[in-house]
């Protein structure tokens, strides 16, 4: 009975040296302060999930006020529409974070209380958004900077964008919170200059503004005379979900709860404040300042570089061009927010890939950890996504963000309309639940508007590759799961052929000695499985074998490193599962022990035991079970880990005889 920790004694490779180099040194899942160390309080979760939401004030309200044409009259309305929707989503989410404190998001939400089905088209749709949240940050970044170099730079540009993301993959493998650290002085700078340069219009022109109420009003009178008010709404809705890419991030929080600081119902809450208060004054202060400066758009410039040329083009200090500067430092500032905006997708998109795997959406190693505990699986596959992404659209932003923000509004609205259906069923449970509905009702009522109207409006140009994407992964996981199912049943009718009772177990039968011949068996739950598996030994070796010894490694994936609790919990069920095995070879005369261990790698930590154990029993041959399929296809390899062949080839390659035991999956 040997429960061991996650650390190895074997000199590194040197393909773990370079792993070590770049990555990062392995983190021990079983440190009492992992939880304190990799997890982040409001502010850095603001800067890492908040940047998102933040870097959408660049190109919404752009896109919204080029929508209204000649209107520009509608901004103003335009500008509290958007805040108000802002704070509307910003504040059912947060809801969703009190009702779902593990985290999840929109696809938890839909599968809880929506069903299963409509949980995986709201993960579905996730995915894809979050690969897209990548595609779009950096292309529009790239927009942003290629704008002030010289036209025949513009050839690198799509070369560097795809560097940026492989760049950021290595941030997000080395850990979510040494990435977080390195982006909190650009972001920074991107509150502090954008600040000022909201601040100082609304100062310098406020003169003005009654000129502009007046020439509001004349334009609002003109607009009704021409279009009318069917024609004046139409327009406004029209720019209105033009500019819907505003409210894309600010799903995000309520997905990355887990990597939040205790208590992390309060720490998302205050982290959703700190995202709509921002995002809100932001994105409405630009479209008021639009107004205000009368921009115009200029090509090649976004509207935002055109207000700040407005703003403080031409400003000098002691001959000094402080203004130049100023606009340099802002645009700069807003190219590297809307880079680190990708960062949402490096952290988000891996925790949903993880969630539908630990439901059997995805394969289930996309819910393992690395050894730096990050989802490193999920990681690599969205970067990889987004690097595809790049190339089809060649990096054009207009195309991106077409495809970009109807998946959002899905999920926004499945989430809303399950949480309308919790308070309507448990309105005799919680008498003010009117009060709670009502929040979200318009929340659904706002999100369905922008979903329906984006698909109408967007499908020709661009849209339906979104939905096609979403619709073929959403195929791709029921095809999974499916799978999952028929091998889950085949081991389910194992179980109950199987005597799994240990009801009436013996004492524990010391062994008969180190030297005595021994079969070391890997296991991993209590099931029919193993069972069969360890009852083939003597039934292939007779009486050979004097000792039993089980060995096991319960894997901390992302569904169990939630905290020390959960870990004990897994550490408790682990030694449970050993000691009913131990029992079952004693009822059957043979003498048996057990050792395991928690970690991330269970290849690693198994082979470590393996020889740990072969010192203490030198005479020990291995056993292992392996499921096999009547006809196997590459995509049961993917599918099913090889962690049984894997370990042969290592294991035998140190001079260790290990057997394969093959137990039909069906």
């Amino acid at each position: 009975m040997n429960p061991t920790s996650s650390d190895s004694s074997y000199p590194p490779s040197r393909r773990g040296r370079l792993h070590a180099l770049f990555v990062g040194k392995a983190k021990d899942p079983l440190a009492p302060d992992v939880f304190h160390k990799i997890s982040l309080v409001a502010f850095l979760a603001w800067i890492g999930l908040g940047a998102d939401g933040l870097s959408s004030s660049a190109y919404g309200p752009d896109e919204a006020f080029r929508a209204l044409g000649e209107h520009t009259y509608l901004a103003v309305a335009l500008a509290a529409a958007t805040a108000f929707t802002v704070f509307i989503i910003s504040y059912a989410y947060s809801r969703i974070i009190e009702h779902f404190p593990s985290g999840g998001g929109g696809y938890v939400v839909a599968t809880k209380l929506l069903g299963a089905e409509f949980g995986v088209v709201s993960g579905s749709a996730l995915l894809v958004d979050y690969v897209l949240t990548i595609s779009v940050s950096v292309a529009a970044a790239a927009d942003a900077t290629f704008s002030f170099l010289p036209p025949a730079w513009t050839s690198w540009e799509v070369s560097i964008e795809l560097a940026v993301i492989g760049a950021f993959m290595v941030m997000n493998l080395r850990g979510v919170k040494e990435s977080v650290a390195l982006m909190m002085p650009v972001f920074m700078l991107f509150i502090v200059t954008h600040a000022i340069l909201i601040l100082g219009t609304i100062t310098l022109r406020a003169g003005e503004f009654a000129t502009m109420t007046h020439a509001v009003n004349t334009g609002f009178r003109s607009g009704l005379a021409t279009l009318g008010w069917g024609g004046m709404a139409a327009l406004f809705l029209h720019a209105y979900t033009r500019g819907a890419g505003t409210y894309t991030g600010i799903e995000a929080v309520s997905n990355g709860l887990q990597i939040m600081r205790e208590p992390r119902v309060e720490t998302g809450r205050r982290t959703m404040l700190y995202m709509a208060v921002s995002l809100a004054v932001t994105a409405a202060g630009i479209l008021v300042c639009y107004l205000l400066v009368h921009a115009i758009p200029v090509e090649g410039k976004t509207l935002n570089a055109v207000l700040a040329e407005h703003f403080a083009g031409d400003f000098k200090w002691a001959g000094l061009p402080l203004g130049h500067w100023f606009i340099v430092i802002t645009m700069a500032s807003e190219t590297a927010i809307l880079a680190i905006a990708a960062q949402t997708g490096f952290i988000d998109g891996p925790r949903v890939m993880a969630n539908m795997a630990t439901d059997s959406w995805l394969p289930h190693r996309f819910s393992h950890l690395s050894d730096r505990l990050t989802m490193q699986n999920g990681v690599v596959l969205i970067s990889g996504t987004a690097i595809v992404t790049l190339l089809y659209t060649r990096g054009e932003t207009s195309t991106l963000v077409l495809m970009y923000s109807i998946n959002v509004f899905l999920t926004f609205s499945l989430s809303n309309l399950g949480m309308a259906r919790y308070w309507r069923d448990n309105r005799v449970k919680y008498p003010d639940w009117w009060r709670h509905i009502i929040i979200h009702l318009i929340g659904l009522g706002l999100c369905l508007s922008i979903l329906v109207v984006s698909i109408l409006e967007k499908f020709r140009e661009g849209g339906w590759v979104t939905l096609v994407l979403t619709s073929a992964l959403i195929g791709f996981c029921l095809c999974i799961r499916q799978h999952y199912r028929n091998t889950e049943e085949g081991l389910r009718r194992l179980d109950d052929a199987m005597e799994l009772s240990v009801s009436d177990a013996p004492a524990p039968m010391p062994l008969r000695g180190t030297d005595a011949p021994t079969a070391v068996c890997f296991v991993n739950d209590y099931n029919g499985l193993g069972i069969q598996s360890v009852l083939a030994v003597p039934l292939l070796f007779g009486t050979n074998f004097e000792n039993f010894v089980f060995v096991s490694v319960e894997v901390i994936d992302s569904d169990r490193f939630k905290g020390l609790e959960e870990i004990e919990n897994l550490r408790r069920h682990t030694e449970e599962g050993l000691r009913k095995y131990v029992a079952l070879v004693n009822r059957r005369g043979y003498c048996g022990e057990y050792h395991f261990a928690l970690g991330t790698d269970p290849i690693d930590e198994l082979e470590r035991l393996a020889h740990e154990v072969i010192e203490r029993f030198p005479r020990a041959v291995f056993f292992a079970a392996k499921r096999i399929f009547q006809q196997e296809h590459f995509w049961h390899r993917v599918l099913h880990n090889q962690a049984a062949f894997t370990l042969e080839r290592r294991l035998q390659f140190a001079g260790l005889q290990m057997v394969v035991l093959s137990v039909r999956a069906t």
